[in-house]
């Protein structure tokens, strides 16, 4: 069994905490006039090694603020102003940022970040200034977990949901299971889901390889994986260093290591073009879902930046489909209190097909897709194609939150 990682984050103290709570006026918590904007901050990665997940989110929240209100960027006869952010994948950075939206801009509603750590960073503060923070698309677990607070929903899916997914391709009784993941919120939290879930299906970790998230040198790790011997590496990975190349230069396929992961952003999926046939998972391509939402995502984006939406695009249009359909059941209202009974339980339209905010601890229950990587002359990578939608409620992760 994995040995439980922590990683914690303390970038904010305790003085700091309450000076702001402390200037943190009713006013400023009440959601505002009724004639005033609805002030919406997005606060992600615009530079760092998570800069092409930002940006996409980012491209994919604009979309769907003009779906969800018919092109007029109005609620409830509010005006939404969108104000963005970035954290430079810096969880210092990110308070700073966050603070001086919640302090000088008084954001109603905060939406990010694409990393996690980022984003446990931010989570007190939504919390002390009594808003709304919807997280899109960093994926710890903890975020709706032990580090959860009742301000805090997630349209982005968590690393257990990725881990069912991923362990569902590839475990079962006897299969031997290398495990590679970046030293870091996002890899742990995500190895030790998919460890828990495919032992549970009755497969062996016989490796757990954690190269720190910055690295660019894999040659050590991947020869403890050959030595190691596994039937399968599953591989966990974010940020522009990807590890595909090592593994291609270092022949792992070629010595009957098997290669699992979730099919990446499109950049990604370009490196891997010696992975042919594998079995995984996706949280989004836009080939994989079918639906109204879905094509408008493509058609609009297309027009606006002369390619189709990526892996985190979709996140990002239901983040603002999210946040105006509750301020429509709302009827304009953006304090916490009222937001968040609107809101649990709450199921909204996302180019991925409905997604349910569960009402015990936030988190969007959502499709995922279970995939083969195939070759496509119309496509200039491996290209992900459909075995099976997992429904919501087959990927519907633990509740870890201890909520009372």
């Amino acid at each position: 069994m994995a040995k439980k990682h922590w990683v914690i984050f303390s970038s904010i103290t305790t003085s700091l905490l309450l000076t702001m709570a402390a200037c943190s006026s009713d006013d400023s918590a009440s959601g505002g006039d009724a004639d005033d904007p609805v002030k919406i901050g997005v606060l992600t990665s615009q530079t760092g090694l998570l800069e092409a997940y930002g940006n996409q989110m980012i491209n994919g929240f604009q979309i769907g603020i003009d779906y969800a209100t018919d092109g007029t960027r109005e609620v409830a006869g509010r005006e939404i102003e969108v104000m963005i952010r970035d954290t430079q994948t810096d969880p210092q950075v990110a308070v700073q940022q966050a603070t001086e939206l919640y302090e000088d801009e008084e954001v109603d509603i905060l939406v990010g970040a694409a990393d996690s750590g980022d984003t446990l960073a931010v989570l007190p503060l939504a919390e002390t200034y009594d808003r709304i923070m919807i997280v899109e698309p960093a994926v710890a677990d903890a975020i709706t977990g032990e580090e959860w607070n009742p301000n805090i929903f997630r349209t982005g899916r968590n690393s257990t949901q990725d881990a069912i997914a991923g362990a569902a391709a590839i475990a079962e009784e006897g299969t031997q299971i290398a495990v590679y993941a970046p030293n870091s919120s996002f890899g742990l939290d995500g190895a030790e889901a998919f460890i828990e879930e495919a032992e549970r299906l009755g497969a062996e970790i016989v490796l757990e390889e954690y190269p720190a998230p910055d690295t660019t040198d894999f040659t050590s790790s991947v020869q403890r994986v050959i030595e190691a011997d596994p039937d399968y590496m599953f591989v966990i990975w974010a940020g522009s260093n990807t590890p595909w190349g090592s593994f291609n230069d270092m022949g792992l396929t070629d010595r009957g290591i098997t290669i699992s992961t979730g099919a990446p952003d499109i950049a990604a999926l370009g490196t891997m073009g010696d992975l042919i046939g594998m079995e995984g998972f996706s949280v989004y391509h836009y080939t994989l879902p079918d639906n109204e939402v879905n094509d408008y995502l493509i058609s609009e984006h297309e027009e606006e930046h002369g390619s189709p939406p990526d892996l985190f695009t979709a996140g990002g249009m239901a983040s603002a489909m999210a946040a105006v359909q509750a301020l429509e059941e709302s009827e304009g209202a953006a304090d916490a209190d009222t937001l968040i009974k609107v809101m649990e339980g709450m199921t909204f339209d996302t180019p991925k097909g409905p997604m349910t905010f569960r009402a015990e601890d936030h988190q969007a229950l959502q499709t995922m897709y279970s995939i083969t990587l195939e070759d496509n002359p119309d496509y200039e990578y491996p290209l992900p194609i459909l075995n099976e939608a997992l429904e919501p409620e087959q990927t519907e992760p633990p509740i870890r939150n201890n909520r009372e």
